[in-house]
């Protein structure tokens, strides 16, 4: 969408400035059940992993150099069939295996993005439900300068997704909701052509339900004043999936 094509286009540029330093991300799994991490990079070093799994309560740090852009979600109900093919209920990278291997998450998904900038410079982050929803999620900026702030997503979208939107289970329950624009295809859900500017593609009742639950995420793709956030003096970061679980 607009605003992650902009964050993109920034890492480009930063890329070729001097000094290189390191980020660590540590990815929580806060969830009463096992989740399959999966990251993407658009710019920078590529990662040292592309996909892993981490059981309830678990932490694993990736290290990146940066400047570097790209972003993380998490995959649920992933299993391995008898011909060893690995697949996901929810965010399947679709790559077969553990690791997602330069592909990105199949909606629907929650999105953490992040453009991080050299020599401690002011990185950008956000959390994007652009592409749907399915596990709750917050980033915390660890160290850095005074205003760097936490953005959570902690609220069920699942449990107040539409019908007409709702991704079910074996068992019948929503386990991930589809983006008014994954689920219809129109461009007025998908600013896209007389649409794609911020005064012809406004907010839906749609998007209304995301922004809802998660007052600081991006809700569609013109969401940029309230969910935009930045951090600098070379921040690590702390990424915590289902944040409100006890």
């Amino acid at each position: 969408m607009a605003f992650q094509m902009q964050l993109f286009r920034l890492s480009i540029i930063i890329f070729f400035f001097p000094g290189v330093y390191s980020v660590n991300f540590a990815i929580k799994n806060n969830c009463s059940f096992p989740i399959w991490p999966g990251a993407l990079t658009g710019a920078g070093s590529q990662l040292s992993t592309t996909g892993f799994k981490l059981l309830p309560g678990s932490t694993a740090t990736v290290n990146v150099s940066s400047p570097w852009s790209g972003r993380f979600w998490a995959r649920t109900l992933c299993s391995t069939d008898k011909t060893g093919k690995f697949s996901c209920g929810t965010a399947d990278c679709g790559s077969g295996q553990v690791s997602c291997n330069g592909a990105g998450a199949i909606p629907p998904a929650s999105l953490v993005e992040f453009t991080t900038a050299a020599n401690g410079g002011q990185d950008f982050f956000d959390i994007s439900l652009v592409d749907g929803f399915n596990l709750a999620v917050s980033v915390n900026p660890i160290g850095g300068l005074d205003g760097c702030k936490a953005v959570v997503c902690a609220g069920n979208v699942n449990a107040v997704c539409p019908p007409e939107l709702a991704i079910k289970g074996e068992g019948g329950e929503v386990i991930a909701c589809k983006s008014a624009c994954m689920g219809f295809n129109k461009p007025e859900y998908c600013c896209s052509g007389e649409y794609d500017q911020p005064e012809t593609c406004p907010p839906t009742d749609y998007s209304k339900i995301f922004k809802n639950q998660c007052p600081q995420a991006y809700s569609y793709a013109y969401d940029d004043k309230t969910s935009t956030f930045t951090c600098s003096g070379g921040p690590n970061y702390s990424i915590t999936f289902c944040p409100s679980s006890s």
